[in-house]
């Protein structure tokens, strides 16, 4: 069985941030973006290259970065040289956004192309990385005898995780995804989905041990669970611009730390095999919280793992 890693994802600022997660020992540390959006947010490209500068040994990863919103020549460039900055660190999740439309709009890209855009891109990303004299003549894109230099640290390229809760996201990791990332699924959810992704993968003469588990989890640390939900469903609702108070029990990890070492444990035996733990926590809490994570919790999934 694939070795059980927990990766953390942190607000960019401050910075040192990447310093303190690496040497708590945590395997991974991912950004998000949005062009727009309901809440604040940062270009993950940006911050994965500072992120690269201040880390030596933890992989660095998009929880996710909206391809359709971008050229795929640009951000093979972008993912290139990151993958050589950090020395063959990236994991690159796209996912296809659309739950905020107007930054589609803003970005000239209509949202109901997104999905064909993405899977697209991908290819076009993969044959950059690995291949000289590029021709390429698709639908959204074109591409004349491209040759991108220099290639990648990670040979073919650096992985590419896809995320969604969609039947399209299952369809798109079992044909393109080196990694499959769903968000607010339960664990039985998540086992079902993951299934699929198996059987879609194998279908295609894939071998489905070669498609990493991953699983954006959302977690708050309080006293009680109760304090937990409260704090979860409060950031939520802000964070989605919708109410949370139905469904956060059944998404999120929630309470002290051996409740929520129980609850994660639940995701390991429906198939995860690589956390990426989103807190849900004041940021002057933070740090504490991050301790707590790496000396109380994730110690505990590993040994019930």
């Amino acid at each position: 069985m694939p070795e059980l890693k927990f990766g953390v994802f942190v607000w960019p600022m401050p910075l040192d941030q990447a310093e303190r997660v690496e040497e708590l020992g945590f395997d991974s540390l991912w950004v998000s973006e949005h062009m727009l959006f309901y809440v604040p947010t940062f270009d993950a490209i940006t911050v994965l290259a500072a992120f690269a500068a201040r880390t030596q040994r933890i992989l660095l990863g998009s929880a996710v970065l909206l391809l359709p919103l971008r050229h795929p020549t640009v951000v093979a460039k972008e993912v290139a040289s990151l993958d050589i900055i950090s020395n063959g660190r990236i994991i690159l999740g796209v996912g296809v956004g659309g739950e905020f439309r107007p930054e589609f709009v803003a970005c000239g890209v209509p949202v109901e192309e997104r999905g064909r855009r993405t899977d697209e891109a991908i290819q076009v990303m993969r044959r950059l990385w690995s291949e000289s004299g590029v021709n390429h003549d698709g639908r959204f894109f074109h591409l004349e005898d491209a040759n991108m230099q220099p290639k990648p640290v990670q040979k073919p390229g650096p992985p590419i995780w896809v995320a969604g809760r969609s039947e399209a996201a299952i369809k798109r990791t079992a044909r393109l995804g080196d990694g499959y990332m769903p968000y607010l699924f339960s664990p039985e959810r998540y086992r079902d989905s993951l299934e699929k992704v198996s059987a879609l993968a194998q279908q295609r003469g894939r071998d489905p041990a070669t498609i990493e588990a991953g699983m954006y989890q959302f977690i708050c640390l309080a006293d009680t669970y109760e304090e937990a939900r409260k704090r979860a469903n409060q950031d939520l609702s802000i964070r989605y611009n919708q109410p949370f108070d139905r469904i956060v029990d059944r998404y999120c990890v929630l309470g002290p730390p051996d409740q929520c070492a129980e609850r994660l444990g639940q995701y390991v035996e429906a198939g995860v095999r690589h956390f990426i733990l989103v807190p849900i926590a004041p940021p002057p809490e933070l740090p504490t919280h991050l301790e707590v994570y790496a000396r109380e919790v994730v110690p505990k999934v590993r040994a019930g793992a």
